[in-house]
């Protein structure tokens, strides 16, 4: 992607700020070791950034992945790791702490919050619940203070493609929307949040005409009332 392809703060209409009220979505997805965000390691945390086209088309953006070391009294459920294929233990994986990998994540994605002159982030996941949970969780544990994400709010894909695709799951929903499907990616954090935000875009592309109808009828509603974010470095 050349830096001449992102659209400009200022041109009016074609801003991601004002096509979901001031948030930005950022893809989300986690690895862990169990279903309990309270007890269980989260593992494996990726995200990837959602952007707009000068031409208003929605499109992934940069990735970032992080191997995250489990915290100190951590629940591991060998069943997870099973479906995950992660080894938390052996020598070569690049895992860091929990506060490392989230203060380098929200870093990045403060700089896109205010680079596309929005408020805050808002996660986009699949059965997003799940991933917001154990994102907050960690938050909470390393004490983090300064968390661009949105604290309950979150776009799921889960539903998304169960209204425009009639599919839940995200192998299902990806194939019927007409994209790439990998089975030997499934279940890497980094492939389902890029597979999570091409599914994302295609979905909010297609229905881009009903939200341009409601700025018709109701031109107001786009304004994002909450003011420039307030999000430094």
């Amino acid at each position: 992607m050349e830096a001449g392809d992102r659209v400009s703060a200022t041109e009016p209409g074609n801003r991601i700020g004002n096509r979901f009220r001031g948030f930005l979505p950022v893809v989300i997805d986690v690895e862990t070791g169990g279903f309990n965000a309270s007890t269980d390691a989260l593992l494996e945390l990726a995200a990837v950034l959602i952007e707009m086209t000068p031409g208003g088309e929605l499109r992934p953006g940069a990735t970032f992945r992080y191997h995250v070391q489990p915290f100190h009294g951590s629940r591991i459920d060998p069943a997870s790791l099973a479906v995950n294929g992660i080894d938390p233990h052996h020598p070569l994986r690049p895992a860091m702490p929990e506060k490392e990998a989230l203060t380098q994540l929200f870093r990045e994605v403060r700089k896109a919050v205010r680079e596309a002159e929005c408020t805050r982030a808002v996660l986009v996941g699949h059965n997003a619940s799940f991933d917001l949970n154990f994102l907050n969780a960690a938050v909470a544990r390393t004490d983090i203070k300064r968390n661009p994400f949105h604290p309950f709010s979150s776009f799921d894909t889960a539903t998304l493609g169960g209204v425009a695709l009639g599919q839940t799951v995200l192998s299902r929903a990806v194939t019927a929307a007409g994209l790439d499907w990998d089975p030997a990616g499934a279940h890497s954090a980094i492939y389902d949040a890029e597979r999570t935000a091409a599914l994302f875009c295609k979905v909010c592309n297609r229905f881009r005409f009903m939200y341009e109808e409601a700025l018709e009828r109701s031109p107001g509603l786009a304004v994002n009332e909450d003011g420039p974010p307030p999000l430094e470095d």
